[in-house]
């Protein structure tokens, strides 16, 4: 057979067409046709693609003469496996728009953290006289700022999750590496393992320290103001540390997304695909229970409380979640 039919045979024999079969190339349907049909040549660097995509030898692809045998490198695939096959350059286009996004979107998740602050500090000067606006003046502006940070946070993390979507499968699909693209990423991820743990620790750090202003007014009776002021640089230095986990974790993430390790083994994505159902869920009845209660009388810097509370809830159900999963699978 010639190359144009051993393409056809080997993607027949999995069951593709050749509409799924240049989307795992990260091609065209047209050129996978012309491909099959004779018309063109794959490039020498998608006939490598496409050894590791069927588990072939490129002898094999190639002369005409050679018996269809196993790639010794590569684990051949089954036809009820999935895999995607990443080239060099979408690796590094990978890598390359996580950094210029991981700024944005660290700062979008600090600034919800940021957004009750306001509420909290009108709310508590508007109760103990030391401002001029009554307390329910000071709550609706406290409210309003709240909704404006927390929608221009959210709206940064879609503009930038929409520019990161083409890349959505790195967490969800099993992926095969292009020769060179696992190098290229361990030595990344080596060099910025000094910088990852130094965030954490940074972060780790804010988060105890963030709690001591509380401790000490505490400790000497302080006014609630002073109590409530001290609550808001407690959520400001949890802002930091959160800034600090969120741009680390981010670019440590693209790393183990393409190495498959960490958070992203084969395990770990498809235990994340039976539990992608939860976050929507979950945060869609918190915001229907915020709004139920602040409809039906309750007042607003009351119920806004209910975002920590909900943060971690969502922490602690999800790690159940997770352990209920793990037994089904080990079972």
């Amino acid at each position: 057979m010639i190359l144009a039919e051993k393409i056809m045979a080997l993607r027949k024999k999995r069951g593709w067409s050749q509409e799924e079969l240049a989307d795992k190339l990260n091609i065209s349907r047209q050129s996978v046709s012309k491909w099959e049909s004779g018309t063109s040549v794959p490039e020498i660097d998608k006939i490598i693609m496409l050894s590791q995509l069927f588990g072939v030898s490129t002898d094999y692809l190639l002369k005409e003469e050679t018996e269809e045998e196993a790639f010794p490198e590569t684990e051949p695939v089954s036809e009820e496996s999935e895999t995607r096959i990443v080239s060099m350059e979408e690796a590094e286009g990978f890598l390359t728009m996580t950094k210029r996004f991981v700024f944005p979107r660290a700062a979008a998740t600090a600034l919800c953290v940021l957004s009750p602050i306001p509420l909290l500090l009108l709310g508590a000067f508007a109760e103990y006289g030391r401002t001029s606006l009554s307390e329910d003046m000071a709550g609706g502006i406290g409210m309003a700022i709240l909704l404006i940070l927390v929608a221009v946070g959210v709206a940064v993390l879609v503009f930038t999750g929409t520019q990161l979507g083409k890349y959505e499968y790195m967490e969800k699909e099993k992926l095969t590496l292009q020769y060179g693209v696992k190098g290229l990423a361990a030595k990344k991820k080596e060099a910025f393992s000094w910088t990852y743990n130094m965030g954490v620790t940074a972060g780790t750090v804010l988060c105890i320290v963030g709690v001591v202003p509380i401790m000490i007014a505490a400790a000497f009776s302080a006014e609630d103001i002073v109590l409530v002021s001290c609550v808001a640089v407690l959520l400001g230095f949890v802002a930091v540390a959160v800034f600090l986990f969120v741009w680390v974790g981010s670019i440590q993430g693209s790393y183990d997304k393409l190495l498959q390790e960490g958070d992203y083994t084969k395990e770990k994505k498809a235990e994340a695909q039976k539990l992608s159902f939860f976050p929507g869920a979950y945060w869609c009845l918190v915001v229907a229970i915020f709004l139920g209660l602040g409809l039906s009388g309750y007042e607003w810097k009351t119920i806004s409380l209910i975002w920590p509370v909900a943060a971690l809830l969502f922490v602690v159900i999800l790690c159940i979640l997770k352990a209920v999963v793990n037994n089904k699978r080990k079972k």
